[in-house]
C-alpha cells in the first residue's frame, strides 16, 4: 500500500486510531504479542504496520516445536491434528521444519519394512498436507522412526518423554537465525557424489559446526559402504556428526530414488554462532546413576540455555528394555539440563562420536579415535546424545 489506512475498528479522529496509525514503537510492541499467521495478516493493514512486523518477525529467531502423542484416530496421525491448531499460534516464520513421526502409523511404499498396525496414514498424504501447513518456500525434513523422544508442547523445562510404541511425533521449526544456516540434503545411490556433498554444504564449508545424518533402508546391501562415503568427509572435518537408522524418509523430495532403495537425509548446521557437543551411553551405562554421570561430562560444555536443544538418537534395545523402566535417559537428560527441550528417536543403529567442547567452544575429540576412522563413528546398542546452540 501506498500509505497508512485508517483502521477500521478504530474511530475516526480517537487518539488510539491516531496512535496505532503514527507511532511506530506502540505498534511494534503490541505486534510482538501476535502469532506469525496473524501478524503477516496484519502487516496488510498499512505501510506503517507492514514495516513494524517486518522487523517483529526478524527479532523472532528462537526455535520452535510442536509435538503430539495419542492413540489412533481415524482423522489422520495426531501430529498433523496438532499441527493444524498448534501453528497458528507459533511466534515464527518456518524456514526448515524437522519432522518425526511414528512408523507404525505412517506406511507408504518407502516407509516402514516392519509389520504394519491396523489403522495406516500413506505417508505421500501425509507429506502433502503436512507442507500445507507452512510457507511455500519453507523446506521440510520428515522421518519415520521406530519410536520418537519428544518434549511437549509448551516450556523447555517441560519433561521430555521417550516413545517406544504408540503415536507420537513432532514438528521442529527453525527460523531465520543471524549467523545460522540450517540446510537439509538428500542422497542416494544416484545422486551421491563429491559435487552433490560440496554443494549440500558436508565438504568444503569451513563453517560446518554439526550434522544430522538419517539413513534409511540400512539393512540393505551395499548400504553400509554407501554411509561410509558420506562419513568419510566428515570425520576428517572439525562438525559433531549424529544421528542413526530411520525406517524412511517421507517428506523430503526423492525423485531420484525407487522403490526400497537406500539413502540417507539429514540437515547441515553451519555458522559462526552454531556449536555442538555430544556423548555416547554405551551398553555399559545400566542405571540411572551411569547415565547422570556421562550426562554431567555433556554439561561440561557450558552452553547458554538460550537456543540450546538437546537430541537423543537411541538404540531399540535400550529405553525401558535396557534400563527395566520407562524414560530413564530422558529424565536424566531434563535432571541435568532442566531448560533443555530434548528431541530424538529410537532406532536400528546410531551415528556419532564423544565429543566434548572447550571454553573456546572448539570441538575436540575424546574418544581418541582417529578422524578418518568411520567405524567408529557407527555403533549398536548406544544412546548418542547431542547439544546444539544456536546462537
Amino acid at each position: 500500500m501506498e500509505g497508512n489506512v485508517e483502521n477500521p475498528c478504530i474511530g475516526p479522529g480517537s487518539q488510539a486510531g491516531y496512535v496505532l496509525s503514527n507511532v511506530a514503537e506502540v505498534v511494534e510492541r503490541i505486534l510482538t504479542f501476535v502469532p506469525t499467521k496473524s501478524l503477516l495478516r496484519t502487516a496488510c493493514v498499512c505501510r506503517l504496520w507492514r514495516n513494524c512486523a517486518r522487523r517483529v518477525l526478524r527479532t523472532q529467531q528462537r526455535v520452535a516445536w510442536v509435538s503430539a502423542t495419542g492413540c489412533g484416530s481415524e482423522k489422520g496421525h495426531v501430529l498433523h491434528r496438532n499441527l493444524t491448531d498448534e501453528v497458528e499460534n507459533v511466534y515464527l516464520l518456518p524456514q526448515t521444519v524437522l519432522i518425526m513421526a511414528d512408523c507404525e502409523t505412517i506406511i507408504g511404499p518407502d516407509c516402514c519394512y516392519r509389520q504394519k498396525k491396523a489403522r495406516k496414514t500413506d505417508s505421500s498424504e501425509l507429506a502433502l498436507e503436512l507442507k500445507a501447513l507452512f510457507p511455500r518456500d519453507c523446506e521440510i525434513l520428515g522421518v519415520a522412526t521406530s519410536g520418537v523422544v519428544l518434549t511437549p508442547n509448551g516450556l523447555s523445562s517441560s519433561p521430555p518423554q521417550e516413545h517406544q510404541d504408540g503415536e507420537a511425533g513432532f514438528a521442529l521449526m527453525f527460523p531465520s537465525m543471524e549467523g545460522v544456516t540450517v540446510r537439509p540434503f538428500h542422497f542416494c545411490t544416484k545422486s551421491l557424489s563429491n559435487a552433490a556433498l560440496e554443494e549440500a554444504g558436508l565438504v568444503g564449508n569451513p563453517d560446518l559446526r554439526v550434522v544430522f545424518l538419517f539413513e534409511y533402508e540400512a539393512f540393505r546391501s551395499r548400504a553400509a559402504r554407501f554411509l561410509k562415503k558420506v562419513l568419510k568427509p566428515l570425520a576428517q572435518s572439525s562438525a559433531l556428526v549424529a544421528g542413526g537408522h530411520v525406517e524412511s524418509v517421507f517428506t523430503h523430495s526423492r525423485d531420484c530414488c525407487g522403490q526400497g532403495s537406500y539413502g540417507l537425509s539429514g540437515l547441515a548446521l553451519s555458522g559462526s554462532r552454531v556449536q555442538g557437543a555430544s556423548v555416547l551411553l554405551d551398553q555399559d551405562v545400566a542405571t540411572e546413576k551411569d547415565a547422570e554421570a556421562v550426562l554431567r561430562r555433556l554439561k561440561a560444555a557450558n552452553f547458554p540455555e538460550r537456543n540450546t536443544l538437546g537430541f537423543m538418537f537411541a538404540c531399540l534395545g535400550r529405553g525401558h528394555n535396557h534400563y527395566g523402566k520407562r524414560n530413564v535417559e530422558a529424565d536424566t537428560f531434563r535432571k541435568v539440563f532442566p531448560n533443555t527441550p530434548l528431541f530424538g528417536f529410537f532406532g536400528n543403529g546410531e551415528i556419532g562420536c564423544d565429543r566434548i567442547a572447550t571454553s573456546s567452544y572448539t570441538l575436540s575429540e575424546a574418544s581418541g579415535a582417529s578422524e578418518s576412522d568411520t567405524d567408529s563413528m557407527q555403533h549398536t546398542y548406544t544412546t548418542v546424545m547431542v547439544l546444539v546452540h544456536l546462537g
